[in-house]
């Protein structure tokens, strides 16, 4: 009798485990759409020379302002919290938005996190006051941007170039979550780390729908 008790439940409760798990990530499978009229990058110049648009990525959007090095405990906490354990996802990307006069800033940044981790998903575009002040009243949230164009906030766009975020129908008394405290570690930790795992698990499982869909034709 033990011996079946034991067989139970070496082979039940993983069962049990991974029905609770799949269900979890099927009813909270999207990130909700908070505004669907996010701006584009057109009027920024990127650091790299690349062309860097919203299409088709998904894009953690920073404001670092004038003076970058006040921004860079935030860029850590954001490089080891969230993009050190999903740069490797093929259409991940992180873009910050710096006034021009910033590239010899932000190359030195760049070259320090590049210390730390591969540092290909990092992009810094350039534009001026009025491209960065329109880029982020585009995004339609209760933040403001200080007298450097910066905040402490980072924000998560879609592949649609939609703000994704916390409708605060999730859980009773939740707030609404436009954007993440990149200045601190818990709500990176507590909130954001959850959040990009719902996106891209939303994209991970629509592209192996699609694939499905091609097998089958």
């Amino acid at each position: 009798m033990k011996k079946f008790l034991v067989l139970g439940v070496l082979f039940v409760l993983p069962l049990v485990a991974y029905l609770f798990f799949a269900s979890g990530v099927h009813n909270f499978a999207k990130l909700p759409v908070l505004n669907k009229s996010v701006g584009n990058l057109k009027n920024f110049e990127a650091l790299s020379g690349e062309e860097i648009n919203f299409q088709d990525k998904i894009t953690v959007l920073g404001f670092f302002g004038k003076n970058i090095y006040n921004k860079q405990g935030n860029a850590f906490n954001l490089n080891q919290k969230i993009y050190k354990k999903n740069y490797g996802f093929q259409d991940f990307q992180f873009v910050v938005a710096l006034p021009y006069g910033s590239e010899n800033a932000a190359r030195e940044l760049l070259e320090e996190l590049s210390n730390i981790t591969n540092v290909s998903e990092w992009k810094f575009v350039f534009g001026t006051e009025e491209s960065i002040k329109s880029l982020f009243k585009s995004l339609n949230t209760p933040h403001q941007l200080d007298e450097n164009l910066s905040t402490r906030y980072v924000y998560i766009i879609d592949k649609n170039g939609d703000l994704r975020g916390r409708d605060g129908q999730l859980k009773e008394n939740e707030s609404k979550v436009y954007g993440y405290d990149a200045s601190s570690v818990a709500d990176l930790s507590n909130v954001m780390v959850d959040d990009i795992k719902v996106i891209l698990a939303e994209y991970r499982l629509a592209l192996k729908k699609y694939k499905a869909d091609r097998k089958e034709k």
